[in-house]
């Protein structure tokens, strides 16, 4: 059995967004396995041309459209499903399969590690994560994978499904929500006071007012009757973005799903950073360009990663679209 240390870092792609991640690594892309996307470390040097003419970019600094980024990936040779199976469980407990060779063998091997019943099935909400590790391999034939014991994502491939309520929100767009809430390790509590900007039809307020919170809904348009009647929400006819952070007072949490260019809403962020009247935030930024805006939109991301004590990324029920939270605490 023979086990290599990769110099770099593997992302596992968005599904339909592969020129984006693909533009991110740029001349540092030197491989590719189905949706996982190798880039080297700087002092391996080069790697192969891209999509971009932009000069290297150290792998794990803000690649935002990824599902999960393999921290510490390895090559293992290995001659027999029990051997692979007994390599991996000697490094941790928990691993979860990307198939993309081999796939009777993959699925051989994760049958000989323990289940990962409890993160596989569809979750309530609130639900605290595990504080345990999840590792994730992939087989690239029937006697090598390349694996990571460590990874960004603590769901199995990047994907977490929820138990959902199909009567009480008027769309699926809170999942994006819990989704946030459930990476943050935080929720907002009973009684705490929370802006929803760009509320209509209402998915985000309706889970906010789920968990007892106390909801200011802005919007030009109205929320669904089904929850603007709802206890313990208050629904105001204006653009959230326009106004001030005083007309609305000190807030526990601030959420934003508003349709809107990334510089408008970090312009409103900025705003409220600089009032102090709020420091917890989960914000979408919409990606609304062609491919030619990318560099602009790339731009603007990479300030609100730069905002102290933030983290952007791309969750699993994101689309054209990616997630600024603050603070992120892990």
């Amino acid at each position: 059995m023979d086990r290599e240390n990769l110099n770099g870092r593997i992302y596992q792609a968005v599904q339909g967004f592969e020129d984006h991640l693909q533009y991110e690594l740029g001349s540092s892309l030197s491989g590719q396995w189905g949706d996982l996307y190798y880039a080297q470390s700087a002092e391996d040097g080069g790697g192969i041309p891209c999509l971009s003419n932009q000069k290297y970019r150290e792998p794990g600094k803000e690649i935002f459209w990824q599902l999960n980024e393999w921290l510490e990936p390895f090559r293992l040779h290995f001659s027999s499903i029990s051997e692979a199976s007994g390599a991996l469980r000697e490094i941790q407990r928990n691993w979860a399969l990307l198939p993309f060779a081999s796939y009777r063998r993959a699925v051989l091997i994760q049958s000989k590690l323990p289940p990962l019943a409890s993160m596989s099935k569809p979750r309530p909400f609130p639900w605290q994560l595990p504080e345990t590790p999840l590792g994730a391999f992939s087989l690239l034939d029937e006697n090598t994978l390349i694996a990571s014991a460590s990874c960004s994502s603590p769901f199995p491939a990047g994907r977490i499904s929820f138990v959902e309520d199909r009567e009480g929100p008027p769309s699926r767009a809170y999942l994006k929500l819990w989704e946030a809430l459930t990476r943050l390790r935080e929720w907002p509590r009973p009684g705490e006071r929370c802006l929803d900007a760009g509320a209509s039809p209402g998915g985000w307020t309706w889970a906010l007012a789920q968990l007892g919170a106390e909801v200011v809904a802005v919007d030009r348009s109205p929320l669904e009757e089904r929850v603007a009647v709802l206890p313990r929400v208050q629904y105001i006819r204006h653009d959230a973005f326009t106004m001030k952070p005083e007309d609305l007072g000190p807030m526990d949490w601030v959420f934003s799903d508003v349709i809107s260019y990334p510089d408008r809403l970090y312009d409103w962020v900025e705003k409220w950073l600089a009032s102090g009247l709020c420091s917890r935030f989960v914000c979408t930024i919409k990606w609304q360009g062609d491919r030619e805006s990318l560099g602009e939109y790339f731009a603007v991301s990479r300030r609100f990663a730069a905002l102290p004590g933030s983290r952007v990324l791309h969750l699993f029920h994101n689309k054209h679209e990616l997630c600024w939270m603050l603070p992120w605490k892990l």
